[in-house]
């Protein structure tokens, strides 16, 4: 899968750090060296803002790399500036949603435990439209339709010639509630189902008589990049979102997903369950 600008840059600030902690420097020894401050030079290493290639070339020949890794860093620095598709939408979005499509875009992997709604990867229209309406209650007819065409646009990730792999966790709760009416929630269970039968993408629900579980505080996201870590977990919270990624943060959610893989349904008793709620609408 090709590496996208945001992957980028945020591979360039950790090797940047790495090679630095390699050579044995602060970041104020660092960025005297080469004539940036400790503030610019820190901004670079934490993943955040645009770079200057000049002077991650200059940082590299400071820190003793290879003409390898200098090259490869320089590339990366330059191509951290590319702009995703959803930078030239007519309309704004928020911020949280905007880091989402960005890093979204550029994931091999994504691993969902969803306890309230079905993963907006796998939503059917109506049922983007439906959960938008009840959550956004003062937005306009315009502006809810402008978030679910967002939805179903990030959904072209799912056909690319190499799609992310999506791990989806389903609360038995989010195929039992009832989200726009009973013709609503058939199409989204029988979409839920066909796309489950896709090889990159996996279905588990988990039962209620699974009981107590290692996910009880709501719904995230495991956005798993090239690189371990690239990884960033997304939490769902009213108003936005939050994101996080310091390695004992991925760690918990990693943990807290692998035991919510073993208690859940295997495939084949998951669609069997998906099913049989099917047949009830």
């Amino acid at each position: 899968m090709p590496v996208g600008p945001t992957t980028r840059r945020r591979q360039l600030g950790a090797d940047l750090r790495r090679l630095r902690e390699r050579k044995g420097l602060t970041l104020e020894e660092a960025g005297a060296r080469v004539g940036i401050s400790k503030a610019t030079l820190s901004r670079y290493e934490t993943k955040e803002g645009t770079v200057k290639w000049p002077a991650v070339d200059a940082l590299c020949r400071e820190y003793g790399a290879s003409n390898q890794e200098r090259e490869s860093l320089v590339d990366l620095a330059k191509g951290a500036r590319i702009q995703g598709w959803w930078r030239s939408l007519a309309d704004p979005i928020p911020e949280s949603m905007n880091l989402m499509l960005t890093l979204e875009d550029e994931v091999v992997s994504e691993g969902h435990y969803a306890c309230m709604y079905v993963p907006g990867l796998l939503q059917t229209r109506a049922y983007a439209e439906a959960v938008h309406r009840a959550s956004e209650m003062r937005c306009t007819d315009q502006e809810i339709h402008h978030m679910v065409d967002i939805r179903m646009k990030r959904q072209e990730l799912l056909t690319r010639a190499e799609p992310p792999h999506i791990w989806a966790v389903i609360d038995e709760a989010v195929i039992r509630r009832m989200v726009g009416g009973h013709s609503v929630m058939r199409e989204q269970l029988r979409h839920l189902s066909e796309q489950a039968s896709q090889p990159h993408i996996t279905v588990q629900i988990l039962p209620f008589e699974a009981g107590a579980h290692a996910a009880a505080v709501g719904s995230f996201v495991i956005l798993g990049g090239p690189a371990p870590e690239l990884d960033v977990v997304y939490v769902d919270i009213i108003g936005g979102g939050l994101f996080m990624e310091k390695p004992q943060e991925l760690a918990r959610y990693r943990l807290a997903f692998e035991y919510l893989r073993a208690q859940a349904l295997d495939i084949d008793q998951s669609a069997a369950l998906l099913d049989r709620v099917i047949g009830e609408l």
